[in-house]
């Protein structure tokens, strides 16, 4: 399936908007990344895909990226050193948990949304936003092959 075609235009303005509330309160920044295949593990691909789209250099390190492989059906969550340092240990499966039970009943933009809300909770408690916050990375869901 075409990553791109995957949401409907409609979804895809509920993640992004999802994706703008969360950081709304926090410096951290959040990215959802799509594409169709994933060969090997997708945690290693999604940090792989952070480092490509350049995640690494928020100034907090307090990046997180969401991976999608729809034709495999595989997802991960990475966060950056900054985030990963603070979250509890258990906080990235956490999200997962919510997000895998919708998207088994293929509710995939609940589930991004439920844990893009989750993990913009986590980004404000620890890296509260700040007047002089600029949005580092766009907010607009990036697509693989």
């Amino acid at each position: 399936m075409n990553p791109a075609k995957f949401f409907t235009e409609e979804q895809k303005k509920r993640i992004v908007e999802a994706i703008k509330e969360a950081e709304n309160e926090t410096s951290g920044e959040i990215r959802l990344h799509i594409e169709s295949k994933c060969k090997g593990d997708p945690l290693e691909r999604a940090k792989k895909v952070f480092q490509k789209l350049k995640m690494h250099k928020t100034a907090l390190r307090n990046g997180v990226i969401i991976y999608l492989a729809i034709d495999h059906r595989k997802f991960a969550i990475w966060g950056d050193k900054g985030i990963n340092e603070k979250v509890p240990e258990n906080f990235w499966q956490d999200v997962k948990e919510v997000m895998a039970e919708h998207f088994k009943k293929n509710e995939h933009t609940e589930g991004l949304v439920k844990g893009i809300a989750m993990i913009g909770e986590k980004l404000k408690a620890y890296f509260p936003h700040q007047k002089d916050d600029i949005n580092e990375l766009s907010d607009d869901i990036s697509i693989g092959e």
